[in-house]
């Protein structure tokens, strides 16, 4: 596979706090991976430099030629809520393009799940889930090659998350390369076959089985982390609040016993 975009070498930081140190990374054409990390550990940064909407403090960025990015970003802008779902698809286009491509949103926005009787909605009337899958409709009727998405499935309901983690595979089996942002591991660890820990720098990377370690995540989350696996299943999990959930519930059961001895008694 030819490589679509490297970073060499990459160093960025912000009001003097280092995001992203020193980073060698390689994004093949028809990749789908995801980004993992804690809150803080740089990983927007990188996807903003990504896109072009950040600048490097060192470092160097190569594309192919004429490459094609969109970036799906946490939020819906404030200035699409009082548009329509349509308009605020078409919003990037020009007048002559609505005319002669407009069909495309629609058939798009059929695919996400929407009615034709949604397209006259507004934004702001949206539930969460579907403004995140509006956010992704924008993204692609600019027909990237590279589409970047940070946490496309964060504050959503199973339902929408599988719909969502659905339809990427099925744009990445058309050809799209992928490369999103997010914080469930465990849904990770099943849709997605390349993982990269990141915490101001890339840990580790490689297929889910091979990555979801607890000592990567250990120097991803500077935390201790519990991995199981269970058929075909990966689940992950902070040992402290596994240990947290545990006294809670042995202070539980030793208070129900103590109603119990005093009731017998």
């Amino acid at each position: 596979m030819s490589v679509l975009l490297q970073l060499i070498n990459l160093s960025f930081a912000r009001q003097h706090k280092v995001l992203c140190r020193e980073i060698h990374l390689s994004i093949h054409d028809g990749d789908r991976m995801a980004l993992v990390g804690h809150n803080g550990s740089g990983k927007t940064s990188l996807l903003h430099i990504k896109a072009g909407r950040e600048r490097p403090d060192a470092g160097e960025i190569r594309t192919v030629q004429h490459l094609r990015i969109a970036l799906v970003e946490q939020f819906v802008p404030a200035s699409i809520n009082p548009m329509s779902l349509r308009d605020a698809v078409l919003i990037h286009m020009t007048e002559e393009q609505r005319w002669s491509e407009g069909y495309v949103a629609d058939a798009l926005l059929q695919q996400l799940g929407f009615t034709t009787a949604q397209f006259s909605l507004p934004v702001s009337g949206l539930s969460g889930g579907q403004q995140n899958l509006l956010l992704i409709a924008r993204a692609m009727v600019q027909k990237p090659q590279l589409l970047l998405l940070d946490e496309p499935t964060a504050g959503v309901d199973m339902k929408t998350q599988h719909d969502i983690l659905h339809l990427l595979r099925e744009l990445n089996g058309e050809g799209m390369t992928i490369l999103l942002t997010t914080h469930d591991l465990h849904t990770i660890a099943s849709h997605v076959p390349w993982v990269m820990c990141f915490n101001r720098g890339i840990v580790a990377q490689g297929p889910p089985a091979a990555v979801l370690t607890p000592s990567t995540l250990r120097q991803t989350y500077d935390a201790d982390m519990t991995v199981v696996t269970q058929d075909g299943m990966t689940f992950i999990a902070n040992r402290s609040l596994i240990h947290r959930h545990a006294d809670a519930r042995n202070g539980r059961d030793l208070s129900r016993r103590r109603a119990a001895d005093g009731t017998a008694s």
